[in-house]
């Protein structure tokens, strides 16, 4: 990212050192990289050389330079917000005269289909509809605002309007007379009625995670947390301890940044050799990444690991034919439980230790789901924003559904399963682009009960780039309602009680898939820059600011350190529901870009953390490590380069953001007319926020 506009990225040191020296030569003042304020500064008495009482108080001069520190460091942040803002402009300037925009489609790199652009169109002509709409409607109302046209709020005051009607004093009086009884009498009640209905919706969805966090603060109040029936695993004397037979299955396709640091985590396990095999299924199209991968796993082969390497020649139905091409491999019969990692994450080597004991005596439990970590989660805003969402959908929802009702959507990799659940629910299926939602809801409706252990980590990336981001929240929104559409008779036919059907049917599907991407982009997208334009139908202030802040509160509490994102947090989970919409309609009507499944593209920021570790400590060659050959590295990276300056990546332009960022720009406008403060303050920023997204500035930014 370029540095004048990172101010949100990596922290560096919060603070360069000063040393300020005092007239009185037997005192000193230190500051030290920004200290709490407990530590901030250091004050000694040098002739005696003891600290001084920290009850005593400053005296004036001290507090005198402790003002002109502080003044320095703002006058340095306000310093550099001239540099941050011409390196904005010029960025948009970059980003403006390539013409990249979300149309151009280069393919599918390192996934398994191409996009499909043919629902793109549709939805993009209707938000531009609504966007020349907005700006005809807007300056016939400043015309009319400067013709006298003043009108309260929040109620007409249709005397004054019943008044000017009888005498029309010019066309233009006449006609805008006319506009006016038309929105009272027409558009008003069925805007008001449908802002009614979603703000129902969005009490409800509010309750519902109000309920899911008072749940969360019980299970730590009680300290509730599944526990194994055996004890501690003991790896010198297997007769006592718990090893049962594990297969590890890494799915990858063209993930030549990460495939080393999965396949080097996995190969160093903590169990059993003679109990443990790896299958790396590799679904690559690209030949020199999978002679890569296969010489990686030459590799480990010779340093003793039981590994192996799956290459597909017929690549059908994504991931879930990868894996279930692999489990129909003959020597599976063998194993009791499969352990599932993506080609990004990395078990430590107690994963399998502190994940199959739970199966122990416990013959109903079917899945055991690992949290994740990121290794990339401070590298810009947008790892950031996900970092928020995922840390509450871990800590909270997955927590809260596995501690109260044994189920939860399988997150796809970092979980065991076992391997009879998942034949008694028939395997996996290529029928939707969530083959692991799809699984788990099957065995649910087979009886089998499901634990998330949320202290149990696995290290994974996040997409740096909002391209990357993009497809994946599609994937993982359209995905769900292909699936509620041919699960749901099951559901309804299947023998698990009432309440469960309730919880699958409405909460699981309804609420927290369908109704969440629905009621947020209707209602905050469309109804409310409506409103501005037809004033009669209205939302309240509380449903505007109070409710929406106090979930992106509530929203953030497992990740504390998020605090200060708050505001954009806010600001961003409105922007991209128009990308969870337009996939929640995909799916739910079967459309062209349902079936979309493009790989999350990965940056390898875990390998290249393992190769600077490695530079420092020396080549010291360790039990199970495989040393990179750096001839051989850079070879592969003038390869690399070679083909990247034939296909470089590149920021584009996001044409359905942009309309929508000057959309909610222009209503903000009209709402100056009414004066409603904190409409047109809430319009603004959220224009703004996908102003910033529609440009692509959010994420990762190619020079």
């Amino acid at each position: 990212m370029a540095p004048l506009f990172n101010w949100w990225g990596k922290e560096s040191h919060r603070g360069t050192p000063v040393v300020v020296k005092m007239e009185n030569p037997n005192w000193s003042m230190v500051e030290l990289e920004g200290l709490t304020e407990e530590e901030d500064f250091i004050i000694a008495d040098s002739s005696s050389g003891l600290p001084r009482d920290k009850g005593r108080g400053k005296n004036a001069k001290q507090l005198t330079w402790v003002l002109l520190l502080k003044a320095h460091r703002a006058a340095g942040c306000l310093a550099s917000v001239a540099p941050a803002l011409l390196g904005l402009v010029s960025a948009v300037k970059r980003r403006v005269a390539s013409g990249r925009t979300d149309a151009d489609n280069d393919g599918a790199v390192g996934g398994w289909e191409k996009e499909n652009p043919t629902v793109k169109t549709r939805f993009y002509s209707f938000i531009k509809v609504f966007l020349w709409l907005s700006v005809l409607l807007l300056c016939f109302e400043v015309a009319a605002y400067f013709q006298g046209w003043h009108f309260g709020v929040p109620s007409l005051q249709l005397e004054s309007l019943w008044a000017s009607s009888f005498g029309v004093k010019s066309v233009f009086d006449w006609l805008y007379s006319k506009w006016v009884l038309i929105r009272v009498e027409y558009l008003a009640p069925p805007l008001q009625f449908l802002a009614n209905a979603c703000i129902v919706l969005f009490i409800i969805q509010s309750l519902d995670r109000l309920v899911l966090c008072f749940g969360c603060f019980w299970i730590r109040f009680k300290k509730i947390k599944p526990v194994p029936k055996v004890g501690d695993v003991d790896l010198e004397s297997l007769e006592k301890g718990f090893f049962p037979m594990v297969l590890v299955q890494i799915p990858m396709c063209n993930e030549k940044e990460v495939y080393q640091q999965s396949i080097g985590a996995v190969c160093n396990l903590d169990w059993p050799k003679s109990k443990l095999l790896i299958q790396v299924l590799d679904d690559s199209d690209d030949p020199t990444t999978s002679s890569l991968i296969d010489e990686e796993v030459q590799k480990w082969q010779q340093e003793g690991a039981n590994i192996v390497y799956r290459h597909r020649v017929i690549r059908e139905g994504y991931k879930a034919g990868n894996l279930k091409s692999a489990m129909n491999c003959s020597y599976v019969k063998d194993y009791e439980f499969v352990a599932i990692f993506d080609a990004d994450f990395q078990p430590t080597p107690d994963f399998l230790k502190r994940t199959v004991p739970h199966f122990k005596d416990n013959d109903e439990l079917g899945l055991v789901q690992a949290r994740w970590s990121f290794v990339n989660k401070d590298e810009n805003l947008l790892t950031r924003l996900q970092n928020i969402n995922l840390a509450f959908h871990f800590e909270v929802e997955q927590q809260v559904n596995g501690i109260f009702i044994n189920f939860f959507g399988f997150n796809g990799t970092a979980g065991v399963w076992r391997i009879k659940a998942l034949e008694d629910a028939g395997g996996w299926l290529e029928r939707t682009t969530v083959e692991d939602m799809d699984i788990a809801v099957r065995a649910h409706l087979h009886g089998w009960k499901f634990i998330f252990l949320n202290d149990v980590e696995c290290q994974c990336e996040l997409p740096e780039s909002y391209e990357a981001y993009r497809k994946q929240q599609h994937r993982w929104h359209s995905g769900p309602m292909q699936l509620f559409r041919l699960c749901l008779p099951d559901i309804i036919r299947s023998k698990i009680s009432i309440w469960k059907k309730f919880n699958m049917i409405f909460l699981f599907f309804l609420l927290r898939k369908l109704i969440l991407p629905f009621y947020s982009f209707t209602l905050f997208c469309i109804i409310l820059p409506m409103t501005m334009f037809v004033p009669e139908a209205e939302l309240p202030v509380w449903v505007v600011c109070f409710i929406p802040a106090t979930m992106s509160f509530l929203n953030i509490l497992p990740a504390p350190k998020s605090f200060p994102f708050i505001v954009p947090y806010l600001l961003f989970e409105n922007t991209m529901s128009v990308t969870k919409f337009n996939a929640m309609i995909s799916g739910l009507f079967q459309l062209g870009s349902a079936y979309e499944w493009v790989v999350t593209k990965k940056s390898g920021r875990s390998s290249e953390g393992d190769l600077v570790s490695l530079i420092e400590k020396g080549p010291k060659h360790q039990r199970g490590v495989s040393v990179p050959n750096l001839e051989e590295m850079k070879e592969e990276i003038q390869q690399q380069e070679k083909k990247a300056s034939k296909k470089k990546k590149h920021n584009r332009i996001y044409m359905k953001e942009l309309a929508l960022a000057f959309l909610l720009l222009t209503a903000s406008a009209r709402s100056l007319l009414s004066a409603q403060g904190i409409h047109f303050y809430f319009l603004l920023f959220q224009g703004i926020s996908f102003l910033l997204v529609g440009l692509d500035l959010i994420g990762e930014q190619v020079d």
